[in-house]
């Protein structure tokens, strides 16, 4: 039977109990998570077709630099694996604990301005970030070190001050995730309201759930953290973190398409039967009979085009990305649905792909 009770050893030197099913569960949850980051990081380089960006950075560092020392480091204080080098374990869980709580948010971070507008909220967000970085971190680690190094009397008041230390980053790296991730429910259920494109709902129901699920998960943990369980409570955090990376990648990347706002779409629109006789209909690409819509209802204002091009690029192969003589002889729903920024045409204005296409009228000859 698993010895729940001995889940809060652990703090300085490995775990002191002889529960099989405890030692089971540890090797189990590194398992996990090394499995989910190495998943994650074969699919960043499958997926990416350039290697660049904010979000491919952080989630590779998330994953790769975070999950895999974090979960080794732990591995080795908890089985006693190198006591003859305590500073090795303790150095690896240190290393990928920043990576791995720090990049998550980042990784959330990277494409918080695809459904965020306020320049002033993104920037505060990325303070809190930078700011929890060095006030939650710094501490936490000299304490750490301190606990697992330093033997004899002068250990106790390190011991002391990092389960209530542990306590304070844990707390607060949840409300900072909390934060982000009600920001993203916030536009999301925004946009579920005022978007009425239903082709896009799956996505942006997708997003929601995921950052609920993110919200439930940092939940557990905090649960695991004040009942004292630090060896389930670290090895768990593990295991969740690599659960949350994947799920936001599995999402987050696809939020390029709830922008595409401007984009062409030629299934939603049928050309009028009563055109002028020298206008030609199959060529007419938007619709006549409706003036131009204003300036507020066109692409997100916020946008910058070279962000959208970039998250397209992020995700798809060179070979499916259309240049303007691409779709200047064959107009595919490929082309259509990725290529927003260098369009041929201005569709944003009825008249515009009209006006290239119309024939000048014939003249007609004065009578003699």
């Amino acid at each position: 039977m698993t010895d729940f009770t001995a889940a809060g050893n652990g703090i300085s030197g490995g775990y002191q109990g002889q529960s099989l099913g405890m030692k089971i569960t540890i090797a189990t949850l590194a398992g996990i998570t090394w499995y989910n980051a190495f998943e994650l990081m074969i699919l960043l380089f499958v997926t990416f077709a350039d290697y660049r960006g904010l979000y491919f950075w952080s989630l590779l560092v998330s994953s790769s630099a975070g999950l895999l020392p974090y979960s080794l480091g732990f591995l080795l204080k908890f089985f006693n694996i190198a006591n003859s080098q305590a500073w090795l374990p303790v150095t690896l869980l240190t290393v990928g604990w920043w990576c791995m709580v720090t990049g998550q948010s980042v990784v959330l971070y990277s494409r918080l301005h695809l459904v965020l507008s306020n320049q002033r909220v993104l920037r505060r967000v990325l303070i809190m970030i930078s700011v929890n970085a060095i006030i939650l971190h710094i501490p936490t680690t000299v304490l750490t070190y301190g606990t697992n190094l330093i033997a004899g009397a002068p250990h106790e008041p390190y011991k002391s001050g990092y389960s209530i230390m542990e306590k304070i980053q844990m707390t607060g790296f949840c409300l900072q995730e909390f934060i982000i991730s009600g920001l993203y429910i916030w536009e999301t259920v925004r946009m579920i309201r005022l978007d009425p494109d239903h082709s896009k709902r799956r996505i942006q129901y997708q997003l929601l759930i995921i950052n609920m699920i993110i919200i439930v998960l940092d939940v557990g943990l905090l649960v695991a953290e004040y009942l004292n369980f630090y060896i389930m409570e670290t090895m768990l955090k593990g295991a969740v973190y690599s659960i949350k990376l994947k799920l936001e990648f599995a999402v987050l990347g696809k939020l390029i398409l709830l922008v595409q706002n401007h984009v062409w779409k030629p299934e939603s629109f049928s050309a009028p039967s009563d055109l002028p006789d020298f206008v030609d209909a199959t060529r007419v690409t938007s619709d006549m009979t409706h003036a131009a819509p204003p300036p507020s209802q066109r692409g997100p204002s916020w946008m910058d085009p070279d962000d959208i091009s970039i998250a397209m690029f992020e995700h798809l192969p060179p070979e499916h990305i259309r240049t303007n003589s691409d779709l200047s002889g064959s107009w595919t729903n490929e082309g259509r649905a990725y290529h927003v920024d260098h369009l041929p045409i201005d569709f944003t204005n009825p008249f515009s792909g009209t006006q290239r296409h119309m024939s000048r009228p014939r003249k007609t000859e004065k009578p003699g």
